[in-house]
């Protein structure tokens, strides 16, 4: 269905608009399940054939912006299939992860969630983060970057198939990184 305003003659169509507010609650919804810690909840957002990646970045010349990031295959912070973010969250639940113990507060915030015009039946989203974390009396981490999700449909719902995440930082000041993005 398209809307046309005779104030601006300009076209809305309410299904993109739709789609984008569910994609938007999605991402607010994975945020608040991994501040509440409700690891188990948050990896079912997952799809079963998920790649969750995080490359490492480097400081390049402009003639070598091509290879700023790790490529999968090389050396990454998260080359993760959803076993082992399966294996990640299971070791945060059984109180031995000395990394989480006492657990870190978080606050995820997800902004300019822009969502590519496709035919395809996946949907490739992307989206900037700030992932704050402070652990113990005074442990401060801050992470700021991009997502570019690959979303696809199980079932009526909503899945990540695919996560890129890049970091704007090229050195984590960070003592581990035990967290999700």
């Amino acid at each position: 269905m398209t809307i046309t305003t005779t104030s601006s003659e300009r076209t809305v169509d309410l299904a993109k608009v739709l789609r984008q507010h569910e994609i938007e609650q999605f991402y607010y919804y994975e945020s608040a399940l991994l501040d509440d810690h409700r690891y188990d909840e948050w990896i079912e957002l997952f799809a079963d054939d998920v790649h969750y990646f995080m490359p490492i970045r480097r400081t390049m010349t402009r003639r070598q912006l091509g290879r700023e990031f790790t490529k999968p295959g090389e050396m990454a912070f998260f080359d993760d299939d959803k076993e082992l973010l399966r294996t990640r969250v299971e070791k945060l639940s059984t109180g031995t992860a000395w990394a989480e113990d006492p657990p870190s507060r978080t606050r995820h915030l997800i902004t300019n969630v822009r969502v590519e015009d496709t035919d395809a039946s996946e949907l490739v989203v992307h989206s900037n983060f700030y992932l704050y974390r402070t652990r113990l009396k005074s442990a401060v981490d801050e992470w700021v970057g991009r997502r570019e999700d690959t979303l696809r449909r199980v079932d009526g719902d909503l899945k990540v198939a695919r996560r890129f995440i890049y970091l704007d930082q090229t050195i984590l000041q960070s003592a581990n990184l035990s967290n999700f993005f």
